[in-house]
């Protein structure tokens, strides 16, 4: 897959902008907060609807603007796609895919995909869960649309169990207290297809992640990676009924896959807790180069990766190791500046300037 073009109307700090990508790799360099983030932050819309930062859509509309527009031309199987994002305060966004409006943001989900790697994504061995399970949570929604169904089923379900049992702490005599059996029994059904799907996805990648630590570490380590349920399939049924009395004095459900982990070892020491902060990196890195080759192998295409800024974070070792499994993939990184890309074994096709919200190829 090759991400095209992007043009943006009103969409953070760009007042308009149209630009176009490459196949290979393309660097977007510039200052400190003139916009760098924000062109990735609309590539990865395109793909999730969802903004990365996590941000609300009202905060995506430059300042002083009603509404944006983010348009996207992607070029899969050699033909193009168009894929179309109008976000409007005060309303929810609109999703169009060759200009046919699609009914759920979700149903954009697989069309695009896109791999981003930041920073933050450094820290998700250092991190709490949440973060790790949101790895997982993203990766298997792009693969399996099954899954995205049952994990926004058990979320909405979740919160509906959530909020009752907290209702129940206000008024225990309460008329809806008698439902709770119904909202457990559905959490127990996408429960249990959530975890048996999460385990086999670990299992799938632990290889992958192994060998690439293996390569980074030159042959020293090689890691573990196991998936860490909260509770088994098989359990969660009875355990959830037997957690039901805490559950009620604490308002909130405390088992259950929204509590799951990602466990990382070295001679079967937990890396999180015992290892070095290079280790920790280096897993960290593995899991996200990780990315690339499922995608490649489960949906049989090559990914759009974007590095924000990643490169400034790494040493020499593992910046490397980064440029060189990035061959062909079509990639797009921001940067302040171009000397990490002095090197022999990178190839940049296109070089992009960032300055106040305007970009501009050199």
């Amino acid at each position: 897959m090759i991400l095209k073009s992007l043009e943006l109307k009103d969409f953070r700090n760009y007042e308009s902008l149209n630009i176009e990508f490459v196949p290979g790799n393309n660097i977007i360099f510039g200052e400190n907060a003139q916009g760098k983030t924000n062109l990735l932050e609309a590539c990865f819309l395109c793909a999730s609807a969802k903004s990365p930062r996590g941000s609300h859509d009202n905060e995506l509309i430059r300042f002083g603007a009603s509404e944006s527009h983010i348009k996207a031309i992607i070029s899969k199987d050699d033909s193009d796609e168009r894929i179309d994002i109008h976000l409007k305060k005060g309303a929810k966004k609109g999703i169009a895919l060759n200009q046919i409006p699609l009914k759920k943001a979700s149903d954009l989900f697989g069309i695009c995909n896109i791999i981003l790697f930041s920073p933050e994504d450094l820290e998700i061995i250092k991190k709490g869960p949440d973060m790790r399970r949101h790895f997982m949570d993203i990766e298997l929604c792009r693969l399996d649309r099954i899954y995205l169904n049952d994990l926004t089923s058990y979320k909405k379900i979740l919160e509906q169990r959530n909020a009752l049992l907290k209702k129940m702490i206000e008024d225990p005599r309460s008329e809806n207290a008698d439902t709770l059996d119904t909202w457990d029994l559905q959490l127990v059904t996408f429960g249990e297809k959530i975890i048996k799907r999460r385990r086999e996805f670990i299992k799938s990648i632990a290889p992958t992640v192994s060998e690439i630590h293996k390569k980074i570490s030159g042959e020293r380590e090689e890691p573990e990676v196991k998936y860490k349920p909260d509770v088994s399939e098989q359990d969660l049924s009875e355990r959830l009924f037997m957690a039901r009395d805490r559950d009620k004095r604490m308002g909130i459900t405390s088992v259950g896959p929204h509590r799951d982990d990602i466990e990382f070892l070295i001679e079967k020491k937990d890396i999180r807790t015992f290892g070095s902060e290079g280790q920790k990196r280096t897993a960290a890195l593995s899991l996200k180069l990780s990315e690339i080759e499922t995608v490649r192998t489960l949906i049989r295409e090559e990914p759009v990766l974007l590095l924000d800024d990643v490169l400034s974070e790494l040493d020499r070792n593992r910046q490397n190791l980064l440029l060189s499994s990035i061959s062909n993939v079509q990639t797009i990184i921001t940067c302040t500046g171009l000397d990490d890309f002095v090197n022999e074994r990178f190839h940049t096709d296109r070089i992009i300037k960032v300055v106040a919200g305007k970009a501009e190829i050199c």
